[in-house]
C-alpha cells in the first residue's frame, strides 16, 4: 500500500522492453538498421505518449524521471527568461509543492529569483484569487502540481491554466502522481509545461518525460548532441521509453475501470480508519487521486507505526522520519495547519493494481490495535480509546479474510 512511493513493473510491459535490451539496441541516431529500429520505437513510444495528453509527438521531450522534468521545466523557463522577458524574475509556486519543484524554487531564490509559495486550505487546495493576487509585471511562471504526492489532492489547474494564459504567463504542472491515474489533457487543462515519470505507472524506474508546447523556449540542462529537439542531449533509454509507453497506454485503457475500482476501496479505508478516535483525514475527502489516503492519529509517531505495520505484512509510508529520513515533520501536513505533533503522526495508504478488497479488510484488522498499542506506550496517549477491530464496514458479497 505505497505506490505512490513506486510501483511494481507490470508483465506486459516488460515484454515490451525486452527485445530493446536484447536484439534492438541500436542508438536512435544510428542510419543503419540498428538505428531505424530504435528510431521506430522512440517515435511510436512518443506517440503514445503523446495520445494519454492530447498532445503532438512533438511535444514530449523523454527525460530520466518525474525530478529531472521538473527541473527542466522551472530551470529550463527560468534561464530561457532573458530572451522572452527582460525584466522578469518572479515565479509562483504552492506552499505543498514536491521537493523536485519546491527546491529548484529554492535554488533559483539564491540566484536571484523571487518566488511566491501560495498557501492552501485545511483540505490542500491551492486558492486561485491567491495566484492571481501574487502575479506582479515580473511573474514568469506559475508551477502547481496537479495532485499532491502525499494527501493526493487534486488542484485546480484548468483554472490556474486560463490566469496564466489570459496574462501570456507559462505554466507547468507536476502530473507525476495524477499521469495515468486521472485525465492529464493537457488542452483541457491550459498548461505549457507538464512533468510525468513511468515507474508511478507500472512502468520501468529512470525514465520520464516533460510535455512542453509548440513555441515554449526552455534553456537545456543537458548540452551536447541534438537530442530531444535539442532540450536534452544524450542517447536516449530506448528499452525504458518503450516500457513506460507501454504503461501509458495500458493505463490508459483501463483508466475508468481501475479508478472506480480504487475509489472504491479507498472510500472505504478511509470510512473505517475515521473511526478509529482522534483520527484525521489529510487532504480533501473527494477531490483527491483514486488510489490516496493519508490520515493523522494523535499521540503517536508515524515511523513506529509504519514499521509495526511492516512487520503485519503492510508496506506504508508516513511524513515523519522514516520516509522523509528527516526529524522533521512533512512540510505538506504543517501547511494545512496541522501541528508538528500530528504531522508526526501521519499515515500514508496509496492502493494499486494488485491489491484487493481483502488487503483493505486486513489493513482495517490490523492498524487499529497497532494504534492502540503505540498509544498505551506514549504518555501523551494514556486513557486515549480507539475503535476495535472488528465491525468495520465491508461489502456483504466479499467475505471477511485475513
Amino acid at each position: 500500500m505505497d505506490h505512490a512511493a513506486t510501483s511494481p513493473l507490470l508483465p506486459e510491459v516488460l515484454a515490451a522492453m525486452r527485445p530493446y535490451f536484447l536484439k534492438r539496441f541500436g542508438n536512435a541516431s544510428s542510419p543503419h538498421r540498428f538505428g531505424r529500429e530504435a528510431k521506430n520505437a522512440l517515435d511510436e513510444s512518443r506517440s503514445k505518449i503523446a495520445a494519454v495528453l492530447n498532445a503532438e509527438s512533438e511535444e514530449v521531450i523523454f527525460t530520466s524521471g518525474g525530478s529531472e522534468s521538473d527541473n527542466l521545466a522551472l530551470l529550463g523557463a527560468a534561464r530561457a527568461s532573458k530572451y522572452t522577458n527582460t525584466n522578469g524574475n518572479h515565479i509562483i509556486t504552492s506552499a505543498i509543492e514536491h521537493p523536485a519543484v519546491f527546491n529548484t524554487c529554492k535554488y533559483l531564490e539564491r540566484n536571484g529569483f523571487k518566488v511566491t509559495y501560495a498557501p492552501v486550505s485545511r483540505d490542500g487546495i491551492v486558492d486561485v484569487d491567491e495566484i492571481e493576487r501574487a502575479l506582479t509585471k515580473e511573474t514568469i511562471l506559475i508551477s502547481v502540481m496537479h495532485a499532491n504526492n502525499e494527501i493526493g489532492t487534486i488542484q485546480p489547474i484548468s483554472k490556474i491554466g486560463k490566469l496564466a494564459r489570459e496574462r501570456g504567463i507559462l505554466f507547468h504542472t507536476d502530473a507525476v502522481q495524477a499521469f495515468g491515474k486521472i485525465q492529464t489533457d493537457v488542452r483541457e487543462l491550459g498548461v505549457d509545461l507538464l512533468s510525468m515519470s513511468a515507474h508511478k505507472i507500472y512502468g520501468p524506474k529512470g525514465v520520464g518525460a516533460l510535455f512542453v508546447r509548440k513555441g515554449v523556449r526552455l534553456e537545456p540542462l543537458i548540452y551536447g548532441g541534438n537530442h530531444e529537439r535539442n532540450m536534452r542531449a544524450g542517447t536516449e533509454n530506448i528499452s525504458g521509453i518503450v516500457g513506460f509507453a507501454k504503461a501509458a497506454e495500458l493505463a490508459r485503457a483501463e483508466m475508468r475501470s481501475e479508478g472506480e475500482r480504487l475509489v472504491r476501496l479507498r472510500d472505504k479505508m478511509i470510512t473505517n480508519a475515521l473511526r478509529i478516535e482522534e483520527a484525521r483525514l489529510n487532504g480533501h475527502p473527494t477531490k483527491r487521486l483514486p488510489n490516496n489516503t493519508n490520515f493523522s492519529f494523535r499521540y503517536i509517531e508515524g515511523e513506529a507505526m509504519v514499521l509495526y505495520l511492516d512487520a503485519k505484512g503492510i508496506a506504508a509510508s508516513t511524513g515523519s522520519a522514516c520516509s522523509s529520513q528527516s526529524l522533521q515533520p512533512s512540510r505538506v501536513l504543517l501547511a494545512l495547519g496541522l501541528s508538528p505533533e500530528e504531522a508526526h503522526g501521519s499515515l500514508r495508504l496509496t492502493l494499486g493494481k494488485e491489491n484487493t478488497e481483502r488487503d483493505v479488510d486486513y489493513m482495517l484488522e490490523v492498524l487499529p490495535p497497532i494504534i492502540g498499542k503505540l498509544r498505551k506506550m506514549s504518555p501523551l496517549g494514556k486513557g486515549i480509546k480507539f475503535a476495535p477491530s472488528e465491525g468495520f464496514e465491508h461489502e456483504e458479497e466479499h467475505e471477511h479474510a485475513r
